[in-house]
């Protein structure tokens, strides 16, 4: 299909398609730098998680943001949607990351106004996984982008996600994935606790713990700060759309968690 812009014509109905037609001064170029790229000192995300449950998916991640040992900001948002039924998680160097979460929305309305139907949820991690290419020279200079993106496959009407690496593959999980500073440690916590079968409020839990236990472990992840009232951003998808977890919830999960493992330490000292 050929369309008609103000500077020419491109053939699809990609966003990026069409910036790079009209508007090629606003194109995206993640490669941008010299030989100095990997020196500098870039803020980077850590820790976030996907798995599925009984009505979808679920995708969250902690806050923190670091620049080697020291705290960049405690307050990143790293989880982030796409569209009505689809999300995307984000670790490694924060700027690009963002960038490309926040492209991947706009690049996703683009193709729906122009299609008149929303994109499929294969279709969508085809499009993160070309984005991610497009970042490997980057990449190479150490900014790194590793996303984890999920949704609701309102077609086979189940919950679905995938990883990804540096040059843009793309891997199908079957049950949970985590990346990150800390996503081993969130992996480890997710393979004794992770049930496909799990309610809602049984898959917030799941993904709090993970967050927490890879906090314990990690320095790179925040974990939970009451003090500050900083808590983790978890949202789920299932047929009906994509919802986020209030705080409230979140805190008094996490207290309940805290609580039963100050109960198991005080046993067991007795």
């Amino acid at each position: 299909m050929r369309f008609a812009g103000f500077g020419g014509v491109y053939h699809g109905s990609s966003f990026m398609e069409l910036i790079e037609v009209d508007y090629p001064q606003l194109k995206w170029e993640p490669t941008g730098g010299g030989d100095g790229i990997a020196n500098l000192s870039v803020p980077h995300g850590t820790t976030v998680l996907a798995f599925k449950f009984g009505e979808g998916v679920i995708v969250a991640g902690d806050r923190l943001a670091t620049e080697g040992l020291r705290v960049a900001s405690r307050d990143v948002q790293k989880v982030y949607a796409t569209d009505g039924h689809s999300m995307i998680a984000i670790a490694g160097a924060a700027g690009p990351a963002i960038e490309m979460a926040r492209l991947m929305r706009i690049e996703l309305e683009h193709y729906e106004k122009i299609e008149g139907e929303p994109l499929e949820l294969d279709g969508k991690a085809n499009k993160l996984s070309q984005m991610i290419r497009a970042n490997l020279p980057a990449a190479m200079q150490g900014l790194v982008v590793v996303p984890l993106f999920a949704g609701y496959d309102l077609r086979r009407k189940q919950g679905r996600m995938w990883k990804f690496d540096v040059t843009g593959g793309r891997y199908e999980e079957a049950e949970f994935e985590a990346t990150g500073s800390g996503g081993l440690y969130a992996r480890e916590s997710l393979k004794k606790s992770h049930r496909a079968t799990a309610s809602r409020a049984e898959a917030i839990e799941m993904a709090i713990q993970a967050l927490t236990d890879a906090a314990d472990e990690d320095r790179g992840t925040g974990g939970i700060d009451t003090l500050r009232g900083i808590y983790p951003t978890v949202l789920y998808c299932s047929e009906g759309g994509i919802d986020e977890a209030p705080e409230s919830e979140i805190k008094a999960t996490y207290e309940r968690i805290i609580a039963s493992r100050r109960e198991r330490r005080t046993g067991a000292r007795s």
